[in-house]
């Protein structure tokens, strides 16, 4: 067993966490030097049709700044302005006809709480760009939003209700990595914030919704193509909006499925923990097949 462990961290991979992981230490299986890589078959409604694409969504800890809001080079210089945060970036790609799609939301949560500390996104399409930033703090979020579109662009505050909880921050929340975020048959009524995927494609400015989030008294098994797995179903009701989260019921709880009407739906194709930032030579882009998603042209 010793010797297959070995071999594990020499390719950069690691076995699976076990169940109970995240009643005994969180760092034991985050804080490893890698990052979990999961490739999503996509389904994105634009224009009236949907649209067939795939996301990646990654996720990795590393030291943040408290003041300046990105990650820290040295996070030994200044101790006191540095947290540690899980971070997601979540890429969705799609075509609509002649042209394509190019997002991404990245989210930056505190590892204590998973309580968000800032969003980003970004969108490129044949038409322009959008760049939209969150920043939150314990009494507003302050909304800075870049477009293309006349009247679009402009700095917004929106105050922070106490229970507030982002859409975007639902991957990272719901997975109950330091323990269940509701427990079997619970539910909770919250403060929403949508999604700023969502907002973008449905040309809506930021502000706070009342929602509720449930989840199913039983496990569900599913099957996607990445295989068949037993899942943990939360259910999202949110201003005339509904969402579905399949989440692995072993831990580390990856998102096996998710919708979140009317826009879009993924199903997991693969899942990896790589060193991936180490695998930018020729050939790295083979791993892209063990996620499930599409080789670049040659």
């Amino acid at each position: 067993m010793k010797r297959i462990l070995i071999l594990l961290a020499v390719l950069g991979l690691t076995p699976a966490a076990p169940a109970s992981l995240a009643a005994q230490d969180f760092s034991a299986h985050w804080h490893d030097g890698h990052a979990e890589l999961d490739g999503y078959r996509l389904t994105v409604s634009r224009y009236g049709e949907d649209r067939a694409g795939y996301a990646v969504m990654i996720f990795v800890t590393e030291p943040f700044s408290e003041s300046k809001k990105v990650k820290v080079n040295d996070h030994t210089k200044n101790p006191e302005d540095t947290f540690d945060a899980l971070k997601l970036n979540l890429i969705r790609d799609f075509q609509t006809g002649i042209y394509d799609y190019n997002t991404m939301v990245s989210v930056f949560s505190r590892t204590s709480d998973f309580e968000p500390v800032k969003i980003s996104f970004t969108s490129a399409e044949w038409c322009g760009h959008v760049y939209t930033e969150l920043l939150f703090d314990k009494t507003k979020i302050q909304v800075q939003n870049n477009s293309y579109f006349e009247d679009e662009s402009g700095t917004r505050i929106v105050p922070r209700p106490e229970n507030l909880v982002s859409e975007d921050n639902l991957f990272i929340l719901l997975r109950g990595l330091r323990g269940d975020y509701l427990k079997p048959g619970e539910s909770k009524k919250v403060d929403y914030l949508p999604g700023v995927f969502y907002s973008r494609l449905a040309h809506k400015t930021a502000g706070v919704v009342a929602a509720t989030i449930s989840r199913r008294k039983g496990n569900e098994r599913v099957t996607v193509p990445a295989g068949e797995f037993d899942t943990m179903v939360y259910d999202v009701s949110a201003d005339g909006r509904n969402g579905v989260f399949h989440i692995e019921a072993a831990y580390p709880h990856r998102i096996v499925r998710w919708e979140l009407a009317p826009d879009v739906r993924g199903e997991l194709t693969g899942t990896k923990r790589l060193q991936y930032w180490r695998l930018n030579k020729e050939g790295g882009e083979e791993y892209l097949k063990e996620l499930g998603l599409p080789a670049p042209v040659k």
